[in-house]
């Protein structure tokens, strides 16, 4: 392989680039382990890596699947998004329960503290800001169209208090529950 697609390549391990995942996978000479592209472990020398073009080719050359990454497993995202996808299908479905992170964590037997990590570099914010931003999507559902108390539609959607939901609404939305509802149902008529 000549240098500067060696570079190329070389560029892609530094900066985890998810984009060439499944494209081609990346063996350390020096572990004997073969990873994708984007894998967080250890960063290797440049004069330790060799690129495959296959699982098979990688594995032909004496190399053994990375554990953090698990290139073998079908996917073209890894791990880390299929934790991320859980993570949202579990908000998704039982955002009216009171979850917390031990919650979320123990339901997907692992540590509160890596999933924290791992959703918030993957997707940029944390789990209790997903559920949040979750439960106000429902509320501001509920409030277009139903005739439900806010105090009702608060309790429905999972925050502890009327007061508090309105609390939240009002900082996130820029208007109370009350005037949404309001609003939402001028623009219908």
């Amino acid at each position: 392989m000549d240098d500067t697609l060696l570079q190329s390549v070389y560029d892609t391990i530094l900066t985890r680039d998810t984009r060439y995942d499944g494209q081609y996978y990346v063996g350390i000479v020096t572990t004997g382990i073969f990873c994708r592209p984007s894998c967080r472990s250890r960063l290797p020398k440049p004069e330790n890596v060799r690129v495959y073009g296959s699982i098979a080719e990688a594995q032909e050359a004496g190399f053994r699947p990375c554990k953090r990454c698990r290139p073998e497993a079908p996917g073209k995202n890894g791990p880390d998004a299929e934790l991320v996808q859980a993570v949202t299908g579990l908000i998704a479905a039982r955002y009216s329960e009171p979850l917390t992170l031990n919650t979320i964590a123990a339901e997907l037997k692992m540590s509160p503290y890596h999933l924290q990590r791992l959703f918030k570099r993957t997707t940029g914010t944390t789990p209790s800001k997903r559920l949040v931003l979750t439960r106000l999507e429902e509320a501001k559902r509920q409030l277009a169209g139903e005739e439900l108390a806010i105090a009702d539609i608060a309790a429905a959607v999972g925050f502890r208090s009327a007061s508090h939901f309105s609390s939240v609404f009002q900082k996130s939305v820029g208007c109370t529950p009350n005037e949404y509802r309001l609003h939402s149902r001028q623009e219908v008529t």
